[in-house]
């Protein structure tokens, strides 16, 4: 049975932090490493020091909650087809500067986080609404591990999956737990360079590829790993090149792999659009180094939006955006043609939620 952490009108307790010598308290969540003295709060606004302690101040309340498709997330093969309850909550603990949700994702103001749930409630109704999984998204759920953590234990005692949808940016040991209740994750891998990662996210780039290496060889949970292609700023040749090296050799190459398409947004006005031709040569790129489930997405691209099986190479599984428009895969995830079983996660496809979006309001509940 889930036990909820204790909520006040000031948060929750947090994990993950220790005192030190100079009368500061750290935070151990991830490699920010923030040292606050009393009141102060961390780089990502949420995780606040209050007495001798710290707490988590957005536990069980949300920015909103919607019913997306599976796809949105993205994860093509992780369910297709179907419905994902959706909420985030405000903060981050990294500083991109191209941020597609930083209105959620920045916010200082916690007036905003006008929806509260329970774990039990968010659980149950996401059964409710026959979603298969609750995804964690909209901001990254690192910086609200508790509340995501105790919602996958109420999702799982519902027979309902978990879905991390993070920048990957976590310490060791809270690494370890957090995903022990994560079913799948999608993993931005924001860029391929030490330069590129500091000077746009404030972040380095060796725990996220820690994080990957970790998620593929050290747990159950599935891992689909997307890139946003920024024009000018990570988008080269010789970076797609690398990127797509060091995952063929380092987590293989069986992971699905999403260039995705930037517009330009928070600290970032002028920066263009990414061209469909950008993420169509990126692709090229990683499957020519064998990868072997490579998608575009923010576009249109039929092709982009394929999945096909490994064996005979026959088309699977169609999408024009985040819709299906074909599937023929069987119920066990294996292709009708050569009977290849398909990496990921499948279950009976009967018809794809399509590229809806529906709000929901979920009644405050915190017992």
């Amino acid at each position: 049975m889930t036990v909820s952490h204790a909520m006040s009108d000031d948060g929750a307790p947090a994990r993950w932090w220790h005192r030190l010598d100079d009368g500061r308290i750290q935070c151990d969540l991830c490699p920010r490493d923030c040292r606050l003295h009393e009141g102060q709060r961390g780089l990502c606004f949420v995780r606040a020091r209050q007495g001798d302690a710290m707490v988590l101040t957005t536990y069980g309340r949300s920015s909103g909650f919607c019913i997306d498709p599976i796809e949105k997330k993205p994860l093509n093969h992780f369910y297709p087809g179907s419905s994902v309850f959706s909420f985030g909550t405000a903060g981050c603990n990294l500083a991109c500067k191209f941020c597609q949700n930083w209105d959620i994702s920045k916010s200082r103001e916690m007036d905003r986080l006008m929806d509260a749930a329970s774990p039990e409630r968010i659980a149950e109704v996401a059964l409710d609404q026959g979603c298969r999984s609750v995804a964690f998204t909209y901001n990254d759920p690192v910086i609200f591990a508790e509340y995501a953590m105790d919602t996958a234990d109420a999702c799982h005692a519902l027979g309902v999956q978990t879905v991390a949808v993070t920048a990957g940016y976590m310490h060791a040991q809270p690494r370890r737990e957090f995903y022990a209740k994560m079913d799948a994750a999608n993993v931005d891998l924001k860029g391929f360079t030490e330069r590129f990662y500091f000077a746009q996210t404030g972040a380095h780039l060796a725990p996220v590829l820690d994080t990957l290496q970790y998620l593929k060889h050290d747990t159950a949970c599935w891992l689909e790993i997307t890139t946003l292609l920024i024009p000018g700023h990570n988008d080269s040749v010789d970076e797609i090149e690398a990127q797509s090296r060091w995952i063929a050799d380092n987590l293989g190459l069986d992971v699905p792999l999403h260039f995705t398409a930037f517009h330009p947004d928070y600290k970032m006005t002028t920066t263009p659009r990414t061209p469909p031709a950008t993420l169509m040569r990126a692709r090229e790129i990683a499957l020519a180094r064998g990868l072997q489930h490579v998608y575009t997405g923010n576009v249109h691209d039929r092709a982009g939006g394929t999945t096909s099986c490994n064996g005979c190479g026959a088309p699977l599984i169609e999408r024009d955006w985040h819709a299906i428009v074909r599937y023929d895969v069987s119920d066990d995830g294996r292709c009708p043609h050569c009977d290849t079983a398909l990496e990921g996660r499948f279950a009976p496809y009967r018809a794809g939620f399509g590229r809806r979006r529906i709000p929901v309001r979920v009644a405050v509940s915190n017992a």
